[in-house]
């Protein structure tokens, strides 16, 4: 009999009382030995998991956004305990790119024959420890995006929110000088957004990347779009779904490595976010770490080893 923990965080767009109780009904039917436990404030989640690690849970399942689930993988980086994951919040992308199912007790049941993966993660270090993403770091538009989205606003309109935000503010994008280093070698692009990159599907059903972007092949992958107002933001769009990736073409700017440093060169410090969280602003410098988290993965995932 397999021991989990759930953990849900009850602030998430799509983490109600009833939804839990249907969670839970599917693992314990299904022949799991669940615990739960609630998220009362900012941080719980990880405490939480770490307060957790040696009471012989085999899987912690987390209920609710990216930015839970990031929670909980930083708890049991490296521990053998598998992260589950059952979606819950606004964009629910790393669900999406472990190819689980879109509704919680969908995940749910998928959970229960699941197979155990072990992926990567990218770490930044901040002044007050650690941050984890397992899907994508960014600053520019995106993170801005983020940042100014209010938590009611997500609750009610699910990923609908950042879809009516983004389209409000594209007349307003703008480029800025950014300095990016990948393993040591130095550029100097115009940039409105750069993100550096774990999996390659970046909104469910949406913006799906190139089929190699792996979550689980040691390396991060950098994008930068250079951009001024709608137009030349949809023509940069089309061109990162469309284009290759072998350097740089007109909008869209491409780079692979292990340890990326990303610093904007007008002095002005733009928020960043991991994984949907704003965590800080500019400079950051983000790291892979290989196959640091076992993930509980869908039958459609394809390891990048085959």
């Amino acid at each position: 009999m397999t021991r989990a923990l759930l953990i849900t965080n009850p602030f998430a767009a799509r983490a109600d009382a009833k939804t839990v109780t249907a969670v839970l009904e599917v693992l314990s039917r299904g022949g799991w030995n669940v615990d739960l436990r609630t998220i009362a404030a900012p941080g719980d989640a990880r405490r939480i998991a770490e307060d957790s690690l040696d009471r012989g849970f085999e899987v912690m399942v987390s209920h609710g956004g990216d930015g839970t689930a990031m929670q909980i993988a930083a708890a049991i980086a490296g521990s053998g305990i598998a992260l589950g994951v059952v979606p819950g919040g606004t964009g629910n992308v790393l669900a999406a790119n472990l190819r689980l199912p879109r509704t919680p007790t969908g995940a749910a049941r998928a959970l229960l024959k699941a197979r155990s993966r072990a992926i990567d993660l990218g770490v930044v270090q901040r002044s007050d420890g650690a941050h984890y993403f397992a899907v994508v770091a960014g600053t520019g538009f995106d993170a801005e995006l983020m940042a100014g989205t209010d938590r009611a606003f997500k609750r009610r309109w699910k990923f609908a929110a950042y879809v009516a935000r983004a389209a409000m503010a594209l007349p307003s994008v703008r480029s800025a000088p950014h300095r990016v280093t990948v393993d040591g070698n130095t550029q100097e692009i115009r940039a409105a957004m750069i993100l550096v990159l774990n999996c390659g599907q970046l909104a469910p059903g949406f913006l799906k990347l190139h089929a190699d972007l792996c979550p689980d092949d040691g390396w991060l992958d950098v994008v930068a779009l250079d951009a001024d107002g709608a137009f030349q933001s949809a023509s940069a769009i089309v061109e990162l779904l469309l284009g290759d990736r072998n350097g740089k073409g007109r909008r869209v700017w491409w780079a692979r490595g292990r340890v990326v440093t990303v610093d904007v060169m007008d002095g002005m410090a733009r928020p960043v976010q991991l994984d949907g969280d704003v965590t800080g602003t500019t400079p950051f410098e983000a790291r892979v770490l290989p196959r640091a988290l076992s993930v509980l993965v869908g039958p459609a995932f394809k390891a990048h080893d085959g």
